[in-house]
């Protein structure tokens, strides 16, 4: 079953719009707290077409970001109860009470790392605003984790060109699902420690 690809090839189709730019701060402004497509997707192809622009776009993608993550921090302070069954629905349950500890325990550094893979963000981001976590890390943490993630793509496709980015297309659905996996196990690691001490 493929998930990552359609949504990759429907993003494709957004970055060549005439309106791309305002696109991609859209979908990383809701990836941030809900949408499951990671900004990267539409920002690789719009990098590639306009190499000089890509900085550019890197920083639209990571403003849209840093705007989302402040709506995940809101929803999870004064709408958990409502957002809690919709994350259960849709398989997070779980993730989010070890994430929530993570928020309580390392907040700066779960949104670190979570800022750096497409599925915990918005996770990470309601997990926040649930425990009230203390904005200046909550916005540092996530600023650098986000921001280093579109930067190193922006930089990946102005050195490496289209390899890139046909790398990127023909190994997105497998990486899709790798790191999913990796986030599971980041996780349930960060759980069990958790419960460790």
């Amino acid at each position: 079953m493929k998930i990552f690809q359609p949504l990759y090839e429907r993003a494709i189709v957004w970055s060549r719009h005439p309106r791309a730019p305002l696109i991609l701060v859209l979908l990383s402004f809701v990836e941030a707290f809900i949408f499951p497509v990671a900004p990267e997707v539409m920002l690789a192809p719009m990098c590639l077409a306009q190499p000089k622009k890509g900085f550019k776009y890197a920083a639209l993608s990571l403003l849209g970001s840093v705007f989302g993550m402040f709506v995940g921090y809101a929803i999870g302070h004064y709408a958990i109860d409502f957002a809690l069954p919709w994350l259960t629905k849709l398989g997070y349950g779980s993730q989010f009470e070890a994430v929530k500890q993570q928020a309580v325990a390392n907040g700066f550094w779960m949104l670190f790392l979570a800022g750096f893979t497409p599925v915990p963000f918005k996770i990470a981001t309601i997990a926040a605003g649930a425990v009230g976590m203390p904005l200046a890390p909550f916005f540092f943490g996530g600023l650098i984790g986000r921001g280093k993630r579109v930067f190193i793509v922006a930089a990946a496709i102005y050195f490496g060109g289209e390899k890139a980015e046909a790398a990127l297309r023909k190994y997105v659905e497998p990486l899709g699902w790798v790191v999913l996996a990796i986030l599971i196990g980041v996780v349930g690691w960060l759980y069990w420690h958790g419960h460790q001490q």
